[in-house]
């Protein structure tokens, strides 16, 4: 992945239902890197996206419902690094991680998807979906590295990519700081050497290893 982002929906050809989406989501990804999520508004996008407001409302509900599936559509054509060693692929996606968000529009979705799941059932549930499918996704990096015998036989794959992603989160919801390629190797190394370690093996109850069993300490 590259910072140079196409509009969403820009090389998916399609019927009339395809364009006004595509319009709609570069409606928002302009007005987000305008007024950010708080100036956000449906007339807004309605009136930059040239699509009536109605259809907005019948489609997607609300703001929320739109930047959700804006960042669905960016993270979809992220490619997953295939370097044959698991080290290098986590190094290329933490790289790739961080470049994604070394765009400020791209903090100010993130942090707008997550603020607007706190706040709308529908939106919440988009965001779990999302990352739930991105978490099984990337988690085949992992399986690969498993049947190379990298890895412990009993390793998460999607624990060892939730693990990635994690110091990119902390640095842009709670830090409020900038992500840079120093995170993204720091992040990388970090969870290469647990992994390999066995923080992330799987204990006979499905869960990870290092879960705490309900009412342990």
């Amino acid at each position: 992945m590259t910072t140079a982002h196409h509009a969403p929906g820009e090389s998916r050809p399609g019927g009339r239902t395809a364009r006004t989406r595509q319009a709609v989501l570069t409606a928002v990804f302009e007005e987000l890197d305008e007024v950010g999520f708080a100036g956000l508004t449906m007339e807004k996008v309605a009136q930059r996206s040239g699509i009536h407001l109605a259809t907005l409302y019948r489609r997607w509900r609300c703001v929320e419902g739109l930047v959700c599936e804006l960042l669905t559509e960016l993270s979809s054509d992220v490619p997953l690094p295939d370097s044959g060693t698991l080290p290098e692929d986590l190094r290329e996606l933490a790289h790739s991680i961080a470049a994604f968000f070394a765009e400020a529009r791209m903090s100010c979705l993130i942090e707008a998807v997550v603020s607007a799941a706190a706040r709308d059932p529908q939106a919440a549930a988009v965001l779990r979906s999302f990352f739930g499918e991105r978490l099984t996704l990337a988690g085949r990096m992992v399986q690969r590295a498993v049947d190379r015998g990298e890895l412990p036989a009993d390793t998460d794959p999607e624990g060892v990519m939730s693990a990635l992603g994690a110091p990119f989160y902390y640095r842009i919801l709670i830090a409020r700081r900038p992500v840079d390629r120093d995170l993204a190797d720091s992040a990388a190394t970090a969870v290469w050497a647990a992994a390999r370690a066995g923080a992330y093996t799987r204990r006979s109850g499905g869960g990870p290893a290092n879960e705490t069993p309900p009412g342990g300490s």
